[in-house]
Parts: structure tokens; C-alpha cells; sequence
């Protein structure tokens, strides 16, 4: 063998066992459950039954297995993927729009970082728009809030993220309809995605988009939806942490050719009381005058809801105990029921949850 030869074979070598030491895998995931009873008990209230109207946790008087999660993470250099899958009712519920092994899919992509300033990613992820996410060790609140349980959960795509240097960043994106991994009518309408962000020492802001114009079918039957929101987070001090999210979502349906629209907002509070104990406080209004999220006997069939939740943290390693109360309170009748099946307009809950996470 030449010696050209040899010191090839010896730098590509050098470079496949410096690619295999650069190589990190990572795995996360997390289990939880949760007991709830709402005290007006009945079974035909809320959108979802039992005086519920958010995600994932709507069950009543019983204990309720939540999810199993596990994430697996791989890079290597400049490139990576990731597989996160879900098992259990809060996975199903969030792929309420696919079937079969792809209802256990929460994200499943891969990524190329081309430069420190440029990252290309292409698969499914999880939205960009809201502040609070699926899994439950992120979140403060055990319950969801009406902004995250309509939507959306879920984009499969491409997207390309910008670093634009002093903490500024972008991102624009192309994916199917919203929360479909996998459409069966190639006649779908592609989803356009955009969000722009800064963050600083104490906190962060993001304006998101996503929307599409001019669709023959989609899902849900309208001509074109455009969503915008806003989210924001800020250190008080070490202790004390704020939160906003707002959401504006408007549709032009297909059936009757008119626009609606649905918003909401939400200011989160947390306040940690020692290092194994905090208290997290979130009030939330949701307008939705139209009726197309939730329903009421108001003049277009509509309703407009405050929603109050405090919720505990109690951690012992890696588990998480969290007590919860939650007020809900709509504007109009038609949504929430008493025992004896007659109207009311405000629902109580309590919820107790646990969240092992690794």
C-alpha cells in the first residue's frame, strides 16, 4: 500500500472516530395520572362531558392514567433527528387527526444545522403557537387551557429557524393542514408558518403564525384560517415568574361563506415558595361569540368563558404532586350543567395529578 494511500485511509479513519465521539444520544420521557371530580357532576356538560371543555382531562370520579412519554434525541455534528412518542389517552387525543402506529407519534423529525445562524428541520413537531405544550413535567397547571385545547397541537413539514444575533430570531415554515401527519387528499391545502422572537436576560417574546389561503379541503371546511398569537415570559426575581399567551383565529367557511373567529388570553403566575414547593396561578379568557369552539345559548350560539386555575407543585426528585382547583365561569347558558340537569353557568373542579419525569 502507498504511502497516499495510507494517509487517507488514516484521515477518513481519523474522521469516522471523530464522528462517532461527537455522536450524543439523549433520552427523556415521562409518566402521569390524575383524579378529578368536578362538584356539579354530570356526565353531558362541556364540550368533552362531565363539565369539561379542555384537553386531556375530562374523566370523572376516577383515577385516570395520563400518558406515557419517551424521547429519544440523537446529534451528530451538525445534524440529528428525534423520535418522541406517546402512549395513552393524552397521545390519542393529541393526534386525534391520524391513525393507527401514528396516533403514538408526538414529534418525529430531523434536523441540519448549516451554520451557527441557519437550522433546516423536516418531519412533525409540535406547534409553535401557544404557551403551554403537551407534555406535563413543562407545564405549571395540570389542566389545560382553552387556547392550547383548540389548537393547534401539531405541524409535519419543513421549517428553517434564523439566529439573527443579539437574541433575535425567525422562522418560516410549510406543512400539511394543521395537526395532520398525514393526508389522505394530496388536494390539501399547505399550511404557512412564520414566528419571529427576542430573547434577553429575564425573559421572552414570540409572535407566531400559522394560516392558509384559498383551500378547495381542508380541516376543518373552511376557504382559508389564519392564526396569530403572541406569548411572553419574564423572571421577577428568582421566586417569582409571569407568563402571557394570546390567540386570535379567524375562518372563512366553506358551507355558508361567512368569517369567523375565536380569541383568547391568559396571564400565568408562579411563585416559588421554597425549592421543593410553588404555587402557579392561571387566569384565562376565552371569546368565542360564533360558537365554533364551544358552544351556548347566545345570540349566534356562542359563548365567552373566564377560566381561573391554581394549582401546587410539590417535587420529591423526580416526581411531581400537583393539587388543583379549577373555576370555570361561561357567559351564557348551554354549556355547563348541574347534577340535576339544570343550567349553570360557573363549574368547579378539583384535580389530583402526579408527573414522574427523566
Amino acid at each position: 500500500m502507498t504511502m497516499t494511500k495510507k494517509l487517507s485511509f488514516s484521515v477518513l479513519a481519523a474522521l469516522l472516530c471523530m464522528n462517532a465521539v461527537n455522536a450524543q444520544t439523549k433520552i427523556t420521557g415521562s409518566v402521569d395520572a390524575y383524579y378529578r371530580y368536578n362538584f356539579d357532576n354530570n356526565p353531558d356538560g362541556g364540550t368533552l362531558g362531565n363539565n369539561s371543555s379542555t384537553s386531556f382531562v375530562s374523566e370523572q370520579s376516577t383515577f385516570n392514567f395520563g400518558m406515557a412519554s419517551v424521547k429519544f434525541e440523537h446529534t451528530m455534528g451538525k445534524v440529528g433527528a428525534v423520535a418522541d412518542l406517546g402512549f395513552g389517552p393524552k397521545a390519542e387525543e393529541f393526534s386525534y387527526a391520524d391513525e393507527g402506529t401514528l396516533l403514538a407519534v408526538k414529534q418525529a423529525y430531523v434536523y441540519y444545522s448549516i451554520s451557527d445562524k441557519v437550522k433546516l428541520t423536516a418531519g412533525k413537531w409540535a406547534t409553535h403557537v401557544g404557551y403551554e405544550v403537551l407534555d406535563p413535567q413543562v407545564n405549571k397547571n395540570y389542566t389545560m387551557s382553552y387556547m392550547f385545547t383548540n389548537g393547534p397541537f401539531s405541524h409535519t413539514g419543513l421549517k428553517a429557524d434564523f439566529n439573527l444575533g443579539d437574541g433575535v430570531g425567525a422562522m418560516v415554515g410549510v406543512a400539511n393542514p394543521i395537526d395532520v401527519t398525514d393526508p389522505s387528499d394530496g388536494d390539501a391545502p399547505k399550511t404557512l408558518l412564520a414566528q419571529v422572537s427576542k430573547t434577553f436576560s429575564k425573559g421572552s417574546v414570540y409572535l407566531n403564525y400559522a394560516g392558509y389561503f384559498g383551500a378547495k379541503k381542508s380541516m376543518p371546511y373552511a376557504a382559508s384560517l389564519n392564526q396569530v398569537g403572541l406569548t411572553a415570559s419574564y423572571t421577577v426575581d428568582p421566586k417569582f415568574s409571569l407568563g402571557f399567551d394570546g390567540t386570535l383565529q379567524s375562518i372563512k367557511s366553506i358551507p355558508d361563506d361567512k368569517s369567523y373567529s375565536w380569541y383568547g388570553a391568559a396571564l400565568y403566575g408562579n411563585y416559588a415558595v421554597c425549592s421543593s414547593f410553588g404555587l402557579a396561578l392561571r387566569a384565562e379568557y376565552f371569546g368565542d361569540k360564533n360558537g365554533i369552539k364551544v358552544y351556548g345559548d347566545g345570540t349566534d350560539g356562542g359563548n365567552n368563558i373566564f377560566g381561573l386555575t391554581l394549582s401546587g407543585n410539590y417535587k420529591v426528585g423526580g416526581l411531581t404532586f400537583i393539587p388543583e382547583l379549577r373555576l370555570d365561569n361561561a357567559s351564557e347558558n348551554g354549556l355547563y350543567y348541574k347534577a340535576n340537569g339544570s343550567d349553570t353557568k360557573s363549574t368547579a373542579s378539583a384535580v389530583l395529578a402526579v408527573v414522574y419525569s427523566f
